[in-house]
């Protein structure tokens, strides 16, 4: 098996799973309790689309530019969703849903006269997370840490207009790291996985993500498959028989 693997490409992947995972539990644990699941979905892909404008003025790909045009596309889309949830937060699970279409199709109308247009949408829809180079490793944990000390010393007296600014700075740096399918899923399914826990509920979520991380990249590269597709699917199974178990768990202390 060790023939097959180059563990070269490997390390800087699984640490980007590891990076991601850290920061991304902690928030889906918060978007499962406020019921606004696929926020995260909307707001990547309104960053994707401040990544493609930079694209389409010019700027290069890993420019400080481009980050910055997605970071503020992110609060942008942040600061409306903010918004619609005062305004109208009876029907804000719909409002994201439309937002989250716009801005897909947004990006798709931005690609439509760029010859490798398919292929920089599949970039930003499901990452290249094998491709991770230690400099994007290096910033992104600076990152990272910052966004954990900030959400760990003051979540809880952080209001709407800070969760929603800090979700989308976490959003707009893993976007580009992992792609939007993989956010999502790092979001919401270690915290779904775990719900049933009233203790030590983050750190099992966080065992969770690492486990199909873990898995995915390692069976990505050994059957040749798109790591970012193949880690969303272990994510799901491992997070699936994470929830049996625990299930099965809590029915025999109830019998008991």
């Amino acid at each position: 098996m060790g023939a097959g693997v180059d563990f070269s490409i490997l390390l800087p992947a699984l640490i980007a799973g590891l990076l991601v995972t850290a920061t991304h539990v902690p928030l889906g644990t918060q978007v499962l309790a406020r019921g606004i699941v696929f926020i995260d979905l909307a707001i990547a892909q309104i960053a994707g689309c401040g990544v493609l404008v930079a694209d389409r003025i010019g700027f290069e790909a890993q420019g400080i530019a481009v980050q910055i045009a997605a970071l503020a596309a992110a609060l942008a889309g942040a600061l409306l969703l903010t918004w619609t949830e005062r305004r109208w937060p009876d029907v804000q699970e719909a409002v994201i849903g439309v937002v989250f279409v716009l801005a897909a199709t947004g990006g798709l109308l931005l690609l439509a006269s760029n010859v490798h247009g398919s292929e920089r949408l599949r970039d930003l829809l499901v990452g290249q997370i094998l491709w991770v180079s230690p400099r994007e490793l290096t910033w992104t944990a600076i990152a990272y840490a910052v966004i954990l000390a900030v959400w760990f010393g003051a979540s809880r007296t952080m209001g709407r207009i800070g969760f929603y600014a800090l979700f989308a700075c976490t959003v707009t740096v893993s976007v580009q790291l992992v792609g939007v399918y993989l956010v999502f899923a790092t979001l919401i399914i270690p915290p779904l996985a775990t719900r049933s826990l009233a203790r030590r509920r983050l750190a099992a979520a966080w065992g969770v993500g690492i486990a199909g991380y873990a898995i995915g990249v390692l069976v990505s590269t050994m059957l040749d498959l798109p790591t970012g597709a193949v880690v969303v699917w272990t994510l799901a199974i491992v997070g699936l028989l994470t929830h049996a178990a625990l299930a099965r768990r809590v029915g025999a202390v109830r019998i008991a």
